[in-house]
């Protein structure tokens, strides 16, 4: 049965790490929004545009994720999954794929995910820039998982 990896994290915590070595331990096809953002748009895309572009790249890669597990093929979602209705959105599309849909909650200390943000920003790679002030506004957006929500606990082994 294909499956969908869907990685719920904040930034910095390890998500995208996690994500390719899922996608290489399961064969997966990868899905990661902020490398086609830094690719489209640039590293750092206006905040007004942002939300547009965001929601504008998560539409182009539904019908291709939901293609790979018609396909039989895993993907590994490296969306984020900071609210509610985005995990019960890509959990109901996997399983009208004949999918089943595994969360994996990617975590570590706010201390650490910033140390983190702040290197990746530093180096030459296609990633977003994100400013200090921009992760702690962004705070206020995760919603933490529910109680009635399965998960597997994942910790990052970024350094």
């Amino acid at each position: 049965m294909p499956t969908a990896h869907l990685l719920f994290g904040f930034l910095g915590a390890g998500k995208t790490t996690l994500a390719r070595d899922l996608e290489q331990r399961h064969r997966a096809v990868r899905f990661t929004p902020d490398e086609w953002m830094a690719r489209l748009f640039g590293e750092d895309p206006p905040a007004d545009t942002f939300p547009q572009h965001a929601a504008a790249i998560l539409d182009l890669m539904e019908p291709i994720w939901t293609r790979c597990l018609h396909l039989g093929l895993d993907v590994v979602l490296d969306y984020g999954f900071w609210r509610r209705a985005q995990r019960d959105h890509a959990r109901h599309l996997a399983e009208a794929c004949g999918a089943r849909a595994i969360l994996y909650k990617v975590e570590c200390r706010e201390e650490e995910a910033w140390r983190r943000v702040a290197t990746r920003n530093g180096r030459a790679e296609r990633s977003l820039y994100i400013a200090p002030e921009t992760f702690d506004a962004l705070k206020g957006r995760f919603e933490p998982l529910h109680a009635d929500e399965a998960f597997v606990a994942a910790t990052s082994r970024q350094s």
